[in-house]
């Protein structure tokens, strides 16, 4: 039976190249190179049973990894690849460590595994607990969209404001700027007259205004390429939500919640 390593054991040892892995890609986004402006490249956000999630770079066009950046939500094996320390800053994740393809690396698609206790959002971060410290660090998270400002008058710097709300109440102002803004109105339009929207959103980034008037502002915001949002996505704990609201939530109670698509 094959040995795979858990991501949480990974540890930075230049000699050791013999890392195997078995895991889901959680995102993908591209990048371009500062010096040369060559690319794309593809980083890859994975993450294993644990939960655990690391981010892996693959430079190069090589024909191993050719259409490995449209298998994002795939199961992969991943043998010898190298381990770097992260930079300081915002990363896609918050691991001390990086995953690098090198030419002996090996990526193989597999069978989804039939694990119920592995979420896609398994380090889903509750509202009430989100904290400006958290501001390197990607965030999770769900809500129901309560309110939205649509700013639109400028071309060049489309902005889409919109409120989540959890179960007990909570809630939490978010962000949108460029083509996302877009994106999340013509996402949201597709959704009107069924009922409350529940938006998932996947590597957000955690903001933070203090005031001298009053408490401080705390929302969340895109991060570049990396940063999405789901409307309403086939996941077990998106219907769990659902169903929290359904039972606690005078208003979803009154005008429903829209389901799984």
């Amino acid at each position: 039976m094959t040995h795979y390593n858990k991501l949480s054991e990974v540890s930075y040892n230049p000699k050791i190249t013999s890392w195997r892995f078995r895991v889901k890609i959680h995102r993908i986004y591209p990048f371009y190179s500062y010096v040369t402006s060559s690319g794309p490249f593809y980083k890859y956000v994975l993450a294993d049973e644990e939960g655990t999630k690391m981010e892996m770079t693959i430079f190069g066009n090589s024909d191993r990894f050719r259409g490995l950046e449209k298998q994002e939500g795939k199961w992969v094996e991943i043998f010898r690849v190298e381990v770097n320390r992260s930079y300081p800053g915002f990363q896609a994740t918050s691991s001390r460590f990086n995953l690098s393809a090198t030419h002996n690396t090996q990526v193989h698609i597999i069978d989804p595994l039939n694990n119920r206790l592995f979420m896609d959002f398994k380090n889903i971060h509750a509202i009430p607990h989100m904290d400006h410290r958290d501001r390197n660090y990607p965030i999770d998270t769900m809500g129901v969209v309560f309110n939205t400002e649509a700013h639109f008058e400028d071309p060049a710097s489309p902005r889409m404001v919109f409120y989540i709300r959890d179960n007990i109440d909570s809630r939490i102002k978010c962000l949108e700027t460029g083509a996302d803004a877009y994106a999340f109105r013509d996402g949201l339009e597709n959704m009107k007259g069924r009922g409350q929207v529940i938006v998932v959103l996947k590597i957000w980034r955690v903001w933070k205004f203090f005031s001298y008037f009053g408490p401080p502002d705390l929302w969340l915001e895109t991060e570049g390429g990396l940063s999405n949002i789901r409307f309403n996505p086939r996941l077990p704990e998106v219907e769990e939500f659902r169903q929290s609201l359904l039972r606690s939530d005078p208003y979803v109670q009154r005008y429903g919640a829209v389901g799984l698509l």
